[in-house]
């Protein structure tokens, strides 16, 4: 019996020191393997395209997420249900000033400052920073085995992204552009 305890008490000590010990790790993103598509939507339709992933990671403490930070290639903006003259035309207006000015501002960024475990994911609270300004952003991560799925919708507007908004002019009748955009994100690791 006093062998048994000392047993317990021994084992249980070992499971304590490799929990206390356990390093966060750190997955890196594998880029060309993760896409981000998005959506914007006006009175008379919509436009979709992609647009890349530069650089990300996340940490991970045992099963939580502590943090993370993802890079967005702005100048990677593309159109993909245009072609042509038509296709060009949207890209460099949304790469101008009137949108994402990505001369100024080439990259965005999300960094998670954490990550509460759901059951079938992760709750992200984070920072989103466009076009130079910062706002807080909350979504859901959907994890399954390396890959990891969510869908954001984003008030452009709040980033200074004004152009054809019906909440900034008036008389746009169908030339409006709504003020959310949508992106659909999968990321490979």
């Amino acid at each position: 019996m006093k062998t048994n305890i000392l047993k317990g008490l021994g084992a249980t000590a070992i499971i304590l020191t490799t929990v206390a010990f356990t390093k966060p790790m750190e997955k890196e993103m594998k880029v060309k393997e993760s896409t981000i598509t998005w959506t914007g939507k006006k009175v008379l339709g919509s436009h979709h395209g992609t647009i890349n992933l530069a650089d990300g990671s996340m940490v991970f403490d045992g099963d939580q997420i502590t943090t993370g930070k993802f890079v967005i290639d702005m100048t990677s903006i593309n159109v993909v249900d245009l072609t042509g003259e038509n296709k060009e035309k949207l890209e460099g207006h949304l790469k101008s000033d009137d949108f994402f000015g990505v001369a100024n501002h080439p990259t965005s960024t999300l960094i998670i400052n954490s990550g509460n475990k759901t059951s079938d994911g992760y709750y992200i609270n984070g920072d989103i920073t466009i076009k130079g300004v910062t706002e807080p952003i909350s979504f859901n991560l959907i994890m399954d085995g390396n890959k990891a799925t969510t869908k954001l919708k984003i008030n452009r507007t709040k980033f200074n992204v004004r152009y054809g908004s019906g909440s900034f002019f008036d008389n746009l009748g169908d030339n409006t552009i709504y003020d959310d955009f949508e992106l659909d994100v999968t990321l490979q690791f």
